[in-house]
């Protein structure tokens, strides 16, 4: 029989302080939402661009993301109002809906309180809190990290480090769940072991 996804993250979690989660792919069933959003507001621009590329540079900050488009297909979009604008279609039209990642979500409530529990996201942080909000775990968290707050976001190290400095503990001491590659690049760099939770 095989074991369900939750017991085998259970088993591969044992033994860590900390745990620090993704958002959008990883807690949130909501990557196809935003995909949909990049997609809609390039169509408002009149350029009309394939998903792909946003499947590609899952845990990216939305800026990156942005000025990526721009380089693949010739655009020249302004990234902070491009992302302004899909912020505004994800808040008003998305997130209500937002659906858990089960096993990831049953997990951190497990967890918590037994083991401490930060999100490390490279989304902005209204749009972060607000998902945590609609999936009932914001009381569950004890240190957000966003897009923005670093210097650099995923898939450099320094959005791990920031919350493992806020937790005040040592880099090994915290385990990483991801569903890309970008942050389980970061995670390495910061020190820290991961698990990519969309290969269970």
């Amino acid at each position: 029989m095989d074991i369900s996804k939750l017991e085998q993250l259970t088993n591969l979690s044992a033994g860590y302080k900390v745990y620090l989660y993704d958002c959008d792919g990883t807690l949130a069933d909501n990557m196809g939402a935003h995909k949909e959003t990049y997609i809609k507001v390039a169509a408002d621009k009149g350029q009309v661009i394939e998903g792909d590329i946003i499947d590609e540079l899952a845990g990216w900050p939305v800026i990156n993301v942005i000025q990526e488009i721009n380089k693949k297909y010739g655009t020249n979009f302004d990234p902070q109002e491009f992302k302004d604008q899909k912020y505004k279609i994800f808040l008003e039209e998305y997130i209500e809906h937002t659906l858990p990642v089960v096993h990831v979500v049953d997990h951190l409530k497990a967890h918590a309180g037994k083991v401490r529990i930060g999100v490390v996201s490279g989304s902005g942080r209204i749009a972060v809190e607000k998902t945590l909000r609609v999936l009932g775990i914001d009381d569950l968290v004890e240190v957000i990290v966003c897009a923005g707050e670093t210097e650099q976001g995923k898939p450099f190290p320094d959005p791990f480090l920031k919350a493992a400095a806020l937790l005040a503990v040592a880099p090994e001491d915290c385990l990483v769940f991801e569903d890309g590659e970008a942050g389980t690049i970061a995670a390495e760099a910061a020190g820290m072991k991961w698990i990519r939770i969309d290969q269970l």
